[in-house]
């Protein structure tokens, strides 16, 4: 991915991360599905499987967008298996904990591809530059928890000077309240709201969020 990023006229650099930085792994979600099916002993296709899991993906994470709230992972599976006529009376936390946990080893054995071009590069000539760096992402199936897993084990989390995550604030990109989320954390550097950029892929959870906050925002167009 080419940037024409400006990083000579602000002081800290917020990013979102899907889509932005990452992309899924081309065999992950299939996975995923296999692994719902077989560890909640679902009697429907596989097919039938993927179809509920994609379309709560999607209307959870609009409906984040929409309210500004965040509907949580655990909330996101009891949706779908009861979608799929699963007793979720049957189910209780420690089953979600479980299938979390497969899920997340799943995850990172397939791991996200990253597709902006030379990330280190850019990260490192931002941190030389002696200006910081967050991640400011929504989540849904992934909590933020793997996510940092996720960017340790890639060496990026060196460059990373803190993480924002919808999961763990529950509040989601464009509410004001998660861009103030930011502003809180850098507020020992003094900064205007117009030395800030937030750099994401979504044109109204990112940009005008981040716009409507008084960040700078630059749009990443595929």
């Amino acid at each position: 991915m080419k940037t024409d990023i400006d990083i000579h006229n602000h002081a800290h650099f917020s990013f979102d991360l899907w889509l932005t930085l990452i992309k899924s792994h081309p065999e992950f979600k299939a996975k995923r599905v296999e692994l719902f099916s077989s560890f909640f002993k679902i009697r429907k296709s596989i097919d039938e499987v993927a179809r509920m899991v994609k379309y709560y993906d999607d209307l959870c994470n609009n409906m984040n967008e929409l309210t500004g709230g965040n509907i949580d992972t655990f909330e996101m599976y009891l949706l779908i298996l009861g979608s799929l006529e699963v007793d979720i009376k049957e189910v209780n936390k420690e089953t979600l904990n479980d299938f979390y946990t497969r899920s997340e080893e799943l995850f990172l054995e397939y791991k996200p591809i990253i597709i902006f071009k030379n990330l280190h590069d850019f990260f490192k000539e931002i941190k030389d530059q002696g200006k910081t760096i967050n991640i400011l992402s929504n989540t849904g199936f992934i909590k933020g928890k793997t996510m940092r897993k996720f960017l340790m084990e890639e060496n990026l989390d060196q460059y990373i000077d803190f993480h924002i995550y919808s999961d763990e604030t529950n509040c989601s990109k464009p509410n004001p309240l998660i861009f103030q989320e930011v502003n809180k954390k850098i507020n020992h550097k003094k900064l205007e709201k117009d030395q800030i950029l937030h750099i994401g892929d979504n044109p109204i959870a990112d940009y005008k969020g981040a716009k409507d906050f008084g960040f700078n925002a630059h749009l990443i167009k595929h």
